[in-house]
């Protein structure tokens, strides 16, 4: 009976080895074809599990927000809604410009007399108004009076 499982052992790893093949290596470059079957990967009919990188901070304009919401979805944005006439805006955009950003801290500059429907949206009665939003647009807190980083960090929900 030992020499039977003996057998049937060495014939397994023998099988094993002929599979796996020998050990040649080739010095020619695989054809383009070949690489490219060796790399391409079908698209994945699966949601992405992978969590969206958080943005670098930054001051940026309604427009380029717009452009692609998505890239800030993982941050806080904070759209600031103001006025070249308005002291205190002039105060607030000045110390925004010059500001070093957090990660993750994103605030979109709205001017306020051209964006009547945001206004509306947000119920933005006055310049010089912060509204955070989230993902989805939807707001999650709005407040007034801040000039710096700090001061709107302060406020975030």
């Amino acid at each position: 009976m030992k020499r039977i499982l003996v057998l049937v052992a060495s014939a397994g790893a023998l099988t094993l080895l002929a599979a796996c093949g020998g050990s040649e290596t080739s010095t020619q470059d695989p054809s383009p074809a070949a690489s490219v079957a060796a790399t391409t990967e079908e698209p994945s009919t699966e949601p992405s599990t992978k969590a969206p990188a958080v943005p670098a901070g930054a001051y940026v304009d309604y427009a380029d927000y717009q452009a692609d919401q998505q890239a800030y979805a993982a941050g806080d944005v904070v759209l600031f809604f103001n006025a070249t006439w308005c002291p205190t805006c002039q105060e607030a955009t000045k110390n925004l410009e010059a500001a070093d950003f957090p990660e993750g801290l994103t605030v979109v500059s709205v001017d306020y007399d051209s964006n009547l429907d945001l206004r509306k949206k947000y119920g933005v009665t006055t310049q010089h108004t912060f509204v955070q939003v989230g993902p989805d647009g939807e707001q999650v807190k709005k407040f007034t009076g801040s000039t710096t980083i700090p001061q709107i960090q302060g406020e975030l929900a």
